[in-house]
Formats: C-alpha cells, structure tokens, sequence
C-alpha cells in the first residue's frame, strides 16, 4: 500500500506541474487528487486488517447461551496464579519476549504489557492455545484496539456487536474495552471449536464467517507461528 501511495503523489506532483490552466477547474481536480492522497496515505499507514471478523449470528441452545453467557461475566482481573516458580520464570520470560516482539506495533510498553497478561489469560482461561489467539488478532484487527470493520466487528478480535445482545448486558460499547473483547472473542471460539467437535479449521472459518473456506484459517496459521514461544528468548535461540 505505500508503495501505491508513493506512485500516486509522484504522479500528482508531475500532474501539478503540467498544469498550465491554474483555473477553477484545474484547482478543483488537484484538491480532489489531494484527498485521495491522504486517504492512501491514511489507510496505508492504519494497516486496516485484510479479513476481519464476521461472525454470524445463529440459533443456538440455550444451555449453550447460557454457558457463554456465564463465560463472558466473570469480571476477574487477568492476574495469572502459578503452582510452582518455573511456571512463573517461563511465563515472565514469555511476557519478556512477546513484548519485544510486539513493540513495534504497540510502542507503549504499559500498554503492551497489559495487552499481553490480557491475553494470555484469557486465552488460558479458554483453553485456547495463546500463540494461536495472537495469531488470529493479527489477523483480524493488526492488535489496534478500536479496529473497525466495514460489517461492524469491533476490537481486537473483532467481535460482532450482536454478541452483546445474546450473551452480555446489550452494550455493545463494551467491546472495545480491552479485556471485555478479548474474554468475548475467547469464549466465542472456544464455542466454536466445541460446536466442530475440535476441528479448528472449521472452528475458525466460523469465527471469520466463512465456514469451510481455506483463506482465513491459513491466514491464522500463518501469523500464529510468529508468536510461537519455546521457553527461550530469540536471542538464546541464535546462540
């Protein structure tokens, strides 16, 4: 997308120079030439996700709404608890390193750090594979906290404001707080792997809204091996 947006202000500016009818209606077009520009230059620089969230709405069983329900109301704080110090050292090496990674995306290092507890609790609460977790919100939202998608998702894991409805307090509002959207979109997959019987190809395609297509899995395949984490840090890795 830069590269694009590159090509075009070249092609402006050449196009301004050209001109030599500085009329209405030469002023005109370059203020719209302008406008398109910056917004290039605006999407470029958002990185607004390829393939966010859709989840659709569906007719589920009450004891399953009930569940998800019960899932998303415990308001806990993500505080994790260990049963022994190498779990606890193993955890703060991994709080050291995904945040080295994802630095360059969240600059805050408050920000990033509260970011990954979140994360890694409520993916552990979920039972869901915390690499993968990250994955997926790299995919769906590029971990921009209020990401927006054109049907409406919201959130780091692009939660559908439809959820609030069925299974929360009906404040939709709600989702882009941090921890409120990533409890949501946990226990939503989770859900999903359950209903597929722990297929998670199928589990993520419904996630997405594209049930038994292969571009979203992939997509999270993809991004969930560049939060994969050994116990060592990259740089212990090279050595």
């Amino acid at each position: 997308m830069r590269y694009f947006f590159l090509r075009f202000c070249v092609w402006r500016k050449g196009s301004a120079g050209n001109s030599r009818s500085p009329g209405l209606h030469s002023q005109g077009r370059r203020w719209i030439q302008t406008i398109v520009c910056l917004a290039i230059c605006l999407s470029a620089f958002l990185g607004l996700p390829a393939q966010a969230g859709n989840q659709k709405e569906e007719a589920m069983a009450d004891g399953v709404r009930l569940a998800l329900a019960k899932a998303i109301s415990d308001s806990t704080p993500p505080k994790p608890t260990f049963s022994n110090i190498e779990e606890r050292i193993k955890y703060l090496n991994w709080l050291g390193e995904m945040s080295s990674r994802l630095k360059r995306r969240i600059p805050d290092m408050q920000t990033r750090r509260e970011l990954l507890e979140a994360i890694w609790y409520e993916s552990k609460r979920a039972g869901l594979d915390t690499a993968m977790v990250m994955g997926l919100i790299q995919v769906e939202s590029a971990f921009r906290k209020y990401a927006t998608s054109v049907v409406g998702a919201r959130g780091y894991m692009q939660v559908m404001p439809f959820w609030s409805r069925v299974i929360g307090d009906g404040d939709a509002k709600k989702l882009f707080q941090m921890q409120t959207n990533l409890r949501y979109g946990c226990s939503i997959l989770r859900m999903y792997i359950d209903m597929e019987k722990g297929d998670l190809y199928l589990a993520l395609g419904r996630y997405n809204g594209s049930r038994g297509r292969p571009e979203y899995p992939k997509a999270v395949l993809a991004n969930w091996k560049n939060w994969e984490f050994s116990g060592e840090s990259a740089s212990q890795q090279r050595k």
